[in-house]
Order: C-alpha cells, then sequence, then structure tokens
C-alpha cells in the first residue's frame, strides 16, 4: 500500500516545530519589493514585503507620498529575499547612479 506520512501530534505543551525553527522558515519565505511608479508627475520608488497591498494603497491615495500624484502605474520591480540589500538597493535608485541607471534601462 500507499505510505503515510509522519504527522507530529501538536499540543500546546509539546508545540512541533520550535518557536525559533517557525521563525526562520517564515523569514526564508519572505520577499522584499522595491518597486518603481509612473506617477502624474514622475517616478515613485519604495520597497515593501507585499507588493499587491501596497499598490491597492498606492492607488487608493492611502500612501502620503503619493496620494497627490495619481494615477499610478508599476513601471518595474525586483525582489530579493534579502531584507537589507532591497533597502540598500532602494536607497542606490533614488540616487542620481540609481536614477540614470533606471533612465538607461528602464525608459
Amino acid at each position: 500500500g500507499r505510505a503515510s506520512p509522519n504527522f507530529v501530534k501538536a499540543t500546546a505543551s509539546k508545540p512541533a516545530f520550535s518557536r525559533t525553527y517557525f521563525l526562520a522558515w517564515r523569514s526564508s519565505l519572505i520577499m522584499y519589493y522595491i518597486y518603481n511608479l509612473k506617477c502624474k508627475d514622475g517616478f515613485y520608488i519604495g520597497c515593501t514585503e507585499d507588493l499587491q497591498d501596497r499598490l491597492k494603497r498606492h492607488k487608493g491615495g492611502q500612501v502620503t507620498a503619493t496620494k497627490d500624484r495619481l494615477p499610478l502605474e508599476l513601471n518595474f520591480y525586483f525582489v530579493t529575499q534579502d531584507k537589507y540589500k532591497a533597502f540598500e538597493f532602494e536607497k542606490y535608485l533614488k540616487s542620481g547612479s540609481g536614477r540614470a541607471f533606471m533612465n538607461k534601462h528602464f525608459s
């Protein structure tokens, strides 16, 4: 017959996985999105863990930095698992050389 999978019965006093293991596993699933929006008056660069929700909030006028710059359109995005690289890349894209990079490759 077919082998059944081995399940671990978890209880409050005996969790199936340690909290440390769970947090490490969860953090390995998190992706960070560095995105570029085309606005009515230029571009906006941001970083988020949840791109769909962030775009929804931008388009709904719930983000102070873009609420007066509607309509918006997603121009491009990059994704990485490394939070620090994501924020470093966002900062780079906002710099003079980062803007030159975007103009050369995404205009």
